[in-house]
């Protein structure tokens, strides 16, 4: 019996630890492919020669400082700041020093900025492309309805 409530206990807390992980927001850990996101997500990635980069703390900075718009738009955040190591996303987008990159859901690059920017710029940026048009007229008519 005990040992029954222990593994419904471990179980729990398993699913309490799962459930919690989202928590990190629109924030991708470890290497990543623009693929794994094609017609699911919006990547931003940021590039920097080095994590310590001004550039890219202040970037990190406003855009975790601000989650909640970047969630809404499907946003997920991808960084590399290792440029030593050759990472799908530095081959595919070839960044010099620091940039950040808005990549659209169908994969096009649809900016690129060599200097940080803010999460109102960029949720401006994304609420003009096409698709995200779309996004916004279908939720106005499932509300409707």
């Amino acid at each position: 019996m005990k040992m029954r409530i222990r593994s419904l206990l471990s179980a729990l807390a398993l699913a309490i630890s799962a459930s919690a992980a989202p928590a990190e927001g629109p924030f991708v850990e470890g290497p990543a492919e623009l693929s794994d996101f094609l017609w699911l997500k919006r990547p931003v990635v940021v590039f920097a020669d080095t994590p310590e980069d001004p550039r890219f703390v202040l970037q990190m900075d406003m855009l975790r400082a601000r989650p909640d718009p970047l969630i809404e738009r499907d946003v997920v955040v991808l960084t590399d700041t290792d440029p030593d190591t050759v990472s799908a996303l530095r081959k595919q987008l070839r960044p010099r020093g620091f940039s950040v990159v808005l990549i659209g859901k169908d994969g096009r690059v649809e900016l690129r900025k060599p200097a940080p920017w803010d999460v109102r710029e960029l949720t401006r940026v994304i609420d003009k492309l096409p698709l995200r048009q779309q996004e916004i007229r279908d939720a106005r008519q499932g509300g409707a309805g």
